[in-house]
């Protein structure tokens, strides 16, 4: 979250870029010292929101490549605008994957550290349980996963009728046999992972599929790579509608991803990557997110179960990705489901 005077910074350098320090205090409508925003302006470098050229007195700061991918949305304003309202990116931005993300810190120092220090948490907690008691936790996370990556699709069991049908593969009265079949094909791709070890490592387009294969095996859904148009409720965004543009795109986030020395950066650009390419016609974010959970167990990292997520946000923080190609929304829900995980699991 950022600070109102680092909000202040930010907005003058939309109009001013290429300012000096003494500029930037000479504007800001807030008495703070002009340490202070030398301390601000040092913050937000840091934070890869803005960026500096020259030395000494003729240093000059401007906004960052990386500002419109980081900088911070208010959902609740964003989306008063309704749909067709919306100033959009309407298509597929092929700089992102090739040039913004492939030079960009996505989590600031703050963020990293506390990333890190829950990661340690988790390592810790693991050292203490037997080998059947880290079995038994990881069944619970694998259902509540199970149930709430389904129910952000749309599925309608409850948690408590996941569990029974995962345990005693009981089916719940009134629902439909594609609902239990998405919750149990979860099931068999966590337990494919677990059972596969490094398998992401590194990460291809092929491995995407046959993940995506178990996803969706036994529905009415088409494996394989999109090769036709698709469209996506709630948005104007049109993702890529050209079956080699689609296989060039996942090729690229691939060489992103395996290129990326931090776990969680992996993890994350996985999860908002492929779905945003949409190399499917169907399950993409399903298959996002078992893949990011795979990068984080591949290399023994806590993984996420999104059990406290509200659908709604998930998809709102999803759409701006989309439309704006700003994650920070969604990073916010990466780092607390993270946290929530630690905490909750193991």
């Amino acid at each position: 979250m950022l600070l109102p005077n680092e909000l202040e910074i930010l907005d003058f350098l939309k109009l001013h870029q290429q300012s000096s320090s003494k500029e930037i205090f000479d504007n800001l409508s807030t008495s703070i010292s002009y340490a202070t925003v030398k301390r601000l302006l040092s913050k937000l470098i840091s934070d890869n929101l803005i960026a500096s050229s020259g030395k000494g007195k003729g240093t000059k700061y401007s906004l960052s490549s990386s500002y419109e991918l980081l900088q911070p949305i208010d959902l609740n304003k964003y989306y008063q605008a309704e749909i067709d309202e919306r100033k959009i990116k309407d298509g597929f931005n092929f700089n992102l994957i090739s040039d913004v993300l492939k030079k960009t810190k996505l989590f600031t120092e703050s963020e990293a550290l506390k990333l890190d220090e829950l990661q340690n948490t988790h390592s810790s907690n693991v050292q203490q349980l037997s080998e059947n008691e880290y079995k038994k936790e990881l069944e619970r996370l694998a259902i509540d996963l199970s149930w709430k990556s389904s129910q952000i699709e749309g599925n309608t069991y409850s948690l408590l009728e996941t569990e029974r049908l995962i345990k005693e593969k009981e089916t719940a009265s009134g629902k439909t046999k594609d609902e239990a079949t998405m919750l149990l094909n979860h099931k068999d791709a966590i337990d494919f992972i677990i059972e596969n070890p490094e398998y992401l490592i590194p990460l291809s387009v092929s491995k995407i599929e046959e993940i995506h294969a178990i996803l969706i095996n036994e529905l009415i859904v088409e494996k394989n790579l999109r090769k036709r148009r698709v469209g996506i409720s709630g948005t104007n965004y049109k993702p890529l509608d050209n079956e080699f543009q689609i296989k060039e795109a996942l090729e690229n986030m691939c060489k992103l991803v395996n290129s990326k020395k931090n776990i969680f950066e992996k993890a994350l650009l996985v999860l908002v990557l492929i779905s945003y390419i949409q190399p499917f016609m169907d399950g993409n974010k399903r298959t996002a997110r078992i893949l990011s959970n795979a990068i984080l167990m591949d290399n023994n990292y806590c993984p996420i179960s999104y059990r406290t997520v509200d659908s709604i946000e998930y998809k709102k923080a999803m759409l701006v990705f989309y439309e704006q190609n700003n994650i920070s929304s969604f990073k916010e829900i990466f780092i607390q489901q993270f946290e929530f995980a630690v905490k909750t699991y193991f």
